[in-house]
């Protein structure tokens, strides 16, 4: 079965993005094999504000052998052709994506979606790149969930060029 993967860059203060969305602080640290990162995936999905947020970068939609899908209850399928949207069934939606052939699948963006993925059991591991900056305020890892998720750490890794940190775990279950 596929796994689902929440890959994300944090600051230290636990924000994924910035007061506006903004991701301008994160640091591509020239160790990092990005190109091998997205190898693993061949599939993204994201809420609609993490959508909209990688269409105002000029990004999302368009990287070739990448199936994009879109967590929304007001986007229309018929605006966006080239996206799967999901719209109220989250997890029988889960349930048919993990069942079909294919890679890993890339959970993208803010912590929102992460949050109600996590409620559905259907995160299997966490990757999150500590960014040394403080924003002071943005966009939570994780805003408040209802329960405790019990972790277990897979690997660690410094980039000394940025001060960046790598964290991954495997969700307990």
């Amino acid at each position: 079965m596929r796994k689902i993967v929440y890959s994300v860059a944090m600051s230290l203060d636990g924000y994924v993005a910035g007061p506006n969305g903004e991701a301008d602080w994160i640091i591509m640290d020239p160790e990092i094999d990005f190109m091998a990162m997205f190898a693993r995936f061949d599939t993204v999905i994201m809420g609609r504000r993490s959508f909209e947020a990688t269409q105002a970068m000029g990004q999302g939609e368009s990287m070739p052998g990448i199936k994009w899908m879109v967590v929304s209850r007001t986007m229309q399928p018929e605006d966006h052709p080239d996206l799967a949207i999901i719209g109220d069934d989250l997890g029988s939606a889960i349930a048919r994506l993990r069942s079909e052939p294919g890679k890993d699948i890339w959970l993208f963006g803010g912590g929102s979606l992460f949050r109600s993925m996590l409620e559905l059991s259907e995160v299997d591991s966490i990757e999150v790149a500590i960014i040394p900056v403080l924003l002071g305020g943005g966009i939570p890892f994780l805003p408040a969930a209802p329960g405790r998720t019990s972790l277990r750490l897979v690997s660690s890794r410094v980039y000394k060029a940025t001060g960046t940190v790598l964290l991954q775990y495997d969700v307990a279950r």
